[in-house]
């Protein structure tokens, strides 16, 4: 039980640390977390071995105690070992867009962007777009059948409905809208630019993703593209 809660406290220490400022996000997310972990795991193998070679000697009350040291353990080593194994498979970008030919541009949250001393948002590497592909090759544009101007505010009001979301700017004559959305847990903050055009015959919307911090994003910008564009696609009908 000991190694179960200091494992606990290890792992809520990451994220509190890094949002107080204590130490740098890698420290938390890269150092912290898989020690959390290796402890949890010790804690598990612990557990095991003494229920199974002291089990006759252990109290009923020293059974239930290891028991819940057993499971909290298993489910504390869990979390950074799904990180990792998460960061393991999937390639080290974090700006996801569904046109990587001309990515939708960033505006209204550069100022913000650059108090946090973020990453550049320009689309520079040449990789990024066949890296892209190999991990998230259903990301791509809707085309309705709608003129722009309705397209836009259809876009605006499911914005308006994300789970989390903060809309930062929107610009209907450039058919632009901008949002930022805090992670739960270590308070990351990803940039969204979600662009509409076309004309009275039909529209074209794009969607970009990008986080301000760190080069791996576990998935995440991607998974918010595909849940826009999805509620996207149920409005337009």
């Amino acid at each position: 039980m000991a190694l179960s809660g200091a494992a606990l406290l290890v792992l809520a220490l990451a994220p509190l640390g890094t949002g107080l400022g204590w130490w740098d996000f890698r420290f938390g997310l890269y150092s912290m977390m898989p020690a959390s972990g290796y402890v949890a795991a010790a804690a598990v193998i612990l557990a095991i071995a003494t229920l199974a070679l002291g089990w006759s000697r252990v109290r009923p009350r020293g059974r239930l105690l290891l028991a819940a040291a057993l499971v909290m353990g298993t489910v504390l080593a869990y979390v950074p070992w799904n990180y990792q194994r998460i960061r393991s498979t999937l390639p080290p970008i974090h700006d996801i867009t569904t046109d990587t030919d001309n990515p939708p541009a960033f505006v209204a949250v550069l100022p913000a962007r650059a108090a946090e001393n973020s990453g550049s948002v320009v689309y520079d590497r040449a990789q990024l777009p066949q890296l892209q592909r190999q991990a998230y090759s259903d990301l791509a544009p809707i085309t309705a059948t709608v003129p722009v101007a309705k397209a836009f505010d259809h876009a605006l009001a499911v914005a308006r409905t994300m789970p989390g979301w903060t809309i930062v700017a929107f610009d209907a004559g450039a058919g632009r809208i901008e949002a930022s959305q805090q992670s739960r847990w270590f308070r990351f903050t990803d940039d969204v630019v979600i662009r509409i055009a076309g004309d009275e015959a039909g529209s074209r919307i794009d969607m970009r993703s990008t986080s301000r911090q760190g080069r791996s994003d576990y998935g995440v910008n991607a998974a918010r593209i595909r849940a826009y564009m999805t509620a996207l696609r149920q409005r337009l009908g």
